[in-house]
C-alpha cells in the first residue's frame, strides 16, 4: 500500500473513531477549554497507531516480528523515513500536551494573583437595611435537598401510574416561583427501556417542593419533556446542547420554570478571565426549551429576571475563596496568610426581591473557629454583598442547635441568617433519622449558646426571645419585637364545614376544613387533638391568620356548635 492511500485509510479511520467519541464525550470545539486539547491529542494518538497498522505487509510483518527483507541502502532510507514520520508524529502529539501544560501554568493563581482577585468586586452592606426583621420567615428555604428529594419521592410515590415508569431527579433547583421560595426537579426516566416505551409520551411532569412548610406537590406539564438527560441518543439533553452550541463551554445545566409555569433549562457558559484556562466564569446563558428543542443565548446582564440560576453556589464560594485569599500575592495566599479569608465550605439560599441568592459565613483561614462576616450572592446575576457581623461560624451553630435536643438525635441543616429583634440569629430545621423535619432551632451568631427550638418558626421564636431577654440582651420593657408589633392579628371568623380532609406532611397531621365560604381552614392535629371531633355542617366561630397561599388559611382559636340533630 502506499504512502498516499495509507495516509488515506488511516484519516478515515481516525474520523470514524473521532465522530464517535465525540458523539459519546461531546468536547466543546474550543481552545479555552481544556477537554478540547485533550481530545485533540486522542485523535493524534488513534491516528498513529492506525498508521502504524495500516502499512504494507512487509512493515506489518516487521512491526510485529522486527524482521524484514529490505537490503542494506532500503532499509537505511525506511529508517529515515520513519524517524522522520515519529518527529512528525510526536511534534503533533506534543503540540496539544504542551498547550494543556503551559496553559495551566500560565494561567495558574501562581502567576496571576492580582487578576484573580479583581474578578469580582465585594462592596460592605448593612445586615439591618437588607434584611428587615419578619415576623414569619417565608423566604428562606429552611429545607435542604436531601430532605427535599425524600419529601419529592414520597409524593411521587403515591402516583402508581408515575412510578412504575419515572423516577425524581436527584437534582433539585432552588428558584423563586410567585414570590416564594421553590425546590423543583423534572422527573428523568428509569432506564433505558423506560425511555423506549415512554418516548413518545415524554416526560409528563416534575415535583415541586415547599421548603419553608416542608410540602410536596406533583405538577404535570402542559407539553410533556422530550429532551432530556435519561433520554438517549437524539433526545439526551447534553448531546443536543452540544450540536446546538458546538462551541459553548458549558458550566452548570439547571431545570426552572418560567412565570407561567413552562419548563426550561438554563445552562450557563463558562469563559475563561485568567489566560487561557483560569478563573472560569459564567459569560453566557443558554435557555433551553425541553418540550420543542428551541432555544435562546444571552448575556448574563441581559438575562430575563425570571431566570434564578446562572451562577452556581460552587462557583460564587470560589470566586470569593479567589478574592478574599489573593489581594495580597501569592505567596502570602500559602505562607503569611496576612487578611485572607475564605467561605465555609456549603452555603444556604435566602430569597430578596425577585432573586435567590446564595449565603455563606466568611472565616479568616488561620482560624475557622468563628465568622468575621456574610457574603450573599445573586445566583442571577453574580453581584456580591458583605455583611460584617462577627459570630460563631455555621458548624458551631448547627452543633450547638443539635446539642439542644441531643435525646432525640436530631440533624440540623446548614443555616440561614435573619434578623432578630435586631440580633443576627442563624435559622435552621432540625431533623430525625430519616431526613424528615422536625423541629426549627434559632442560634444567636454572636453567642452561640443562646439557643431555641420550636415545632415550628412561631413557638421557637417566642422561645428565642424569651432567651435573649433572659440573657439581658432585650430588655423586659421589649415585650414584643416592632416586626410583631405590626404583625397582623387573628381575623375573627364563622362558617359550617363543608368537607374535611386530613393530610400528613412532614410527620405532622394537618386537619383541612372547608367552609361555606369557600375558603379552606387548617389546624396541626398535634396543637389541638379536640379538632378530630369536628364533622360536617358543624358551625365553627373562632380566628384565623392569612398564609402565604391565597384561600388557605391557618385556625387560631375555634369554638364548635353542632349542626341541627347531631350530639357529642
Amino acid at each position: 500500500m502506499n504512502k498516499q492511500k495509507r495516509l488515506l485509510l488511516s484519516a478515515l479511520i481516525t474520523a470514524v473513531i473521532a465522530g464517535l467519541g465525540y458523539y459519546v464525550v461531546l468536547p466543546p470545539i474550543n481552545i479555552y477549554a481544556q477537554a478540547f486539547w485533550g481530545s485533540l491529542a486522542f485523535v493524534v494518538l488513534v491516528f498513529g497507531a492506525a498508521y502504524v497498522l495500516i502499512g504494507s505487509k512487509a512493515a506489518v510483518k516487521t512491526f510485529f516480528s522486527g524482521k524484514g527483507d529490505k537490503g542494506f541502502a532500503d532499509k537505511t532510507a525506511e529508517k529515515k523515513k520513519k524517524t522522520r514520520e515519529r518527529i512528525v508524529f510526536f511534534v503533533c502529539l506534543g503540540i496539544p500536551v504542551v498547550v494543556l501544560i503551559v496553559g495551566n501554568l500560565l494561567s495558574s493563581t501562581f502567576f496571576n494573583a492580582t487578576a484573580y482577585s479583581t474578578i469580582i468586586e465585594v462592596p460592605e452592606a448593612v445586615f439591618e437595611e437588607d434584611m428587615p426583621e419578619n415576623d414569619i420567615v417565608t423566604n428562606i428555604p429552611l429545607m435542604d435537598s436531601a430532605s427535599a428529594n425524600i419529601i419529592g419521592n414520597r409524593k411521587l410515590g403515591e402516583l402508581s401510574a408515575v412510578v412504575s415508569q419515572y423516577q425524581v431527579n436527584g437534582t433539585y433547583s432552588q428558584i423563586n416561583y410567585g414570590g416564594i421560595p421553590r425546590k423543583v426537579s423534572s422527573l428523568e426516566y428509569v432506564d433505558f427501556f423506560k425511555w423506549l416505551n415512554n418516548r413518545d409520551a415524554g416526560v409528563p411532569g416534575y415535583v415541586s417542593v415547599d421548603p419553608v412548610n416542608s410540602s410536596a406537590d406533583y405538577v404535570e406539564f402542559e407539553t410533556p419533556i422530550k429532551y432530556t438527560d435519561s433520554a438517549y441518543f437524539e433526545e439526551d439533553l447534553n448531546r443536543t446542547l452540544r450540536f446546538s452550541y458546538p462551541t459553548k463551554i458549558f458550566g452548570t445545566t439547571m431545570f426552572e420554570l418560567d412565570e407561567e409555569g413552562n419548563p426550561y433549562y438554563i445552562v450557563s457558559c463558562l469563559s475563561p478571565k485568567v489566560g487561557l484556562f483560569g478563573g472560569m466564569d459564567v459569560s453566557e446563558v443558554i435557555i433551553f426549551n425541553p418540550c420543542d428543542k428551541t432555544s435562546e443565548l444571552y448575556s448574563v446582564s441581559d438575562t430575563p429576571s425570571w431566570v434564578d440560576n446562572v451562577f452556581s453556589g460552587s462557583l460564587a464560594s470560589q470566586k470569593y475563596d479567589w478574592y478574599g485569599t489573593l489581594q495580597n500575592g501569592y505567596w502570602n495566599s500559602v505562607i503569611g496568610n496576612k487578611d485572607c479569608k475564605v467561605t465555609t465550605d456549603d452555603y444556604g439560599y435566602i430569597v430578596l426581591g425577585d432573586d435567590v441568592w446564595f449565603f455563606t459565613g466568611v472565616t479568616s483561614v488561620v482560624s475557622d473557629e468563628s465568622n468575621i462576616g456574610f457574603i450573599i450572592s445573586n445566583a442571577r446575576t453574580g453581584e456580591y454583598k458583605f455583611y460584617p457581623v462577627v459570630g460563631a461560624e455555621e458548624y458551631s451553630a448547627m452543633g450547638a442547635a443539635q446539642g439542644h435536643v441531643q435525646e432525640k438525635g436530631y440533624t440540623a441543616s446548614f443555616p440561614s441568617l435573619i434578623n432578630v429583634s435586631g440580633e443576627a440569629t442563624y435559622i435552621m430545621v432540625l431533623k430525625d433519622a430519616n431526613g424528615i423535619v422536625k423541629m426549627v432551632a434559632l442560634v444567636n451568631v454572636e453567642n452561640y449558646t443562646i439557643v431555641a427550638t420550636g415545632s415550628n418558626q412561631q413557638e421557637a421564636k417566642q422561645a428565642y426571645l424569651e432567651e435573649l431577654r433572659r440573657e439581658g440582651i432585650l430588655g423586659d420593657d421589649e415585650e414584643e419585637s416592632p416586626s410583631e408589633e405590626e404583625a397582623p392579628k387573628p381575623t375573627e371568623i364563622s362558617f359550617v364545614v363543608k368537607e374535611i380532609r386530613f393530610l400528613t406532611t412532614a410527620g405532622e397531621t394537618f386537619i383541612y376544613l372547608t367552609g361555606d365560604d369557600g375558603n379552606i381552614y387548617k389546624k396541626q392535629v398535634s396543637e389541638d387533638e379536640s379538632v378530630l371531633f369536628i364533622k360536617g355542617n358543624d358551625l365553627i366561630e373562632g380566628t384565623y391568620l392569612e398564609t402565604e397561599n391565597k384561600g388557605i388559611y391557618q385556625l387560631v382559636t375555634w369554638e364548635r356548635y353542632l349542626a341541627p340533630g347531631q350530639g357529642e
